[in-house]
């Protein structure tokens, strides 16, 4: 072997190559849903935010996993995020809800990120304590208490036109989106602690609607949280209907949060992924699906 070749050799064997630890996995947990066709649509929801994040043109060193069930261990311990879709917060829907909360508290513990749309920030009555604590409020910074929720009461109502506003535009969460404007069910009066609508110290307001119309007031309708574990959450309780995803907005919105919990630097333009049509994602409603 020439010398040439063998200082190659020991040059290259010097090289740092780049390294699996570098990259951010994304694990969407898609949970239940029995709402009718054309609203949540959870499954092809998740389907949708994996192709998306999957196809960004300007953000390097990220992976996707989907599940439709609880997560096996060793995909909880890769994610560097955990996604949640689905009626109300999944691992609470799930069988042995306990057991799954505390799978996800060691997530949490090592400093995974969260992230939950639309129903999924939501908890029961019979999920949270008499006081209204639970897990989420921590993880997530704040949630949607369902109408059975002996403490707090949050209101889902579809408005035929909601603005959505930026509320902390330095945020890298809030980077390259403007306000839009969406026929949709942005929850309102929703929980962030025992101060009511007062948001905790470390958690962040970054989308503000005014409703209802008839009586408007300034709602968080999007949020995050920069957690003490380290971990970092991302709340926002839109969309409710599929056909919403297209809104390039939102869309970005969403992905923005989802690239920021995994703490990969979120562009300065934000993160631009092509959507193509919503159908493909196999949707149950019939306006999405062709026949």
């Amino acid at each position: 072997m020439s010398r040439s070749i063998v200082a190659l050799l020991l040059v290259l064997s010097c090289c740092p190559v780049a390294a699996a630890e570098d990259t951010a996995r994304v694990l969407i947990v898609v949970g239940p849903s029995n709402h009718p066709p054309g609203s949540h649509e959870v499954a092809a929801g998740g389907r949708l935010m994996r192709h998306c994040l999957d196809h960004m043109k300007n953000v390097r060193g990220l992976t996707t996993d989907i599940v439709y069930r609880w997560p096996e261990k060793d995909v909880r311990a890769a994610a560097s995020t955990v996604v949640f879709i689905g009626d109300t917060f999944p691992p609470n829907r799930f069988s042995d809800p306990k057991q799954k909360l505390a799978e996800l508290d060691e997530m949490m513990r090592r400093g995974c990120g969260i992230v939950c749309v639309h129903y999924a920030t939501g908890l029961r009555g019979e999920d949270v304590m008499a006081d209204g604590d639970h897990p989420l409020l921590r993880w997530l910074g704040g949630y949607f208490a369902n109408r059975t929720c002996p403490h707090h009461e949050s209101f889902a109502r579809i408005y035929r036109d909601a603005r959505i506003k930026p509320t902390s535009p330095d945020h890298p969460i809030s980077r390259g989106w403007k306000p839009f404007t969406l026929h949709d069910e942005p929850y309102i009066n929703n929980y962030f602690g025992k101060d009511e609508n007062k948001l905790a110290a470390n958690v962040t307001a970054l989308a503000t609607s005014m409703l209802p119309p008839e009586k408007p007031m300034r709602e968080t309708v999007a949020w995050c949280v920069d957690r003490k574990d380290g971990g970092r959450g991302f709340g926002i309780v839109m969309p409710h209907f599929y056909k919403n995803w297209a809104n390039q907005d939102l869309r970005k919105f969403i992905l923005n949060g989802i690239v920021w919990s995994a703490k990969l630097d979120v562009p300065k333009e934000g993160v631009i992924a092509t959507l193509p049509e919503l159908s493909k994602f196999k949707p149950d409603s019939i306006e999405y699906v062709p026949r």
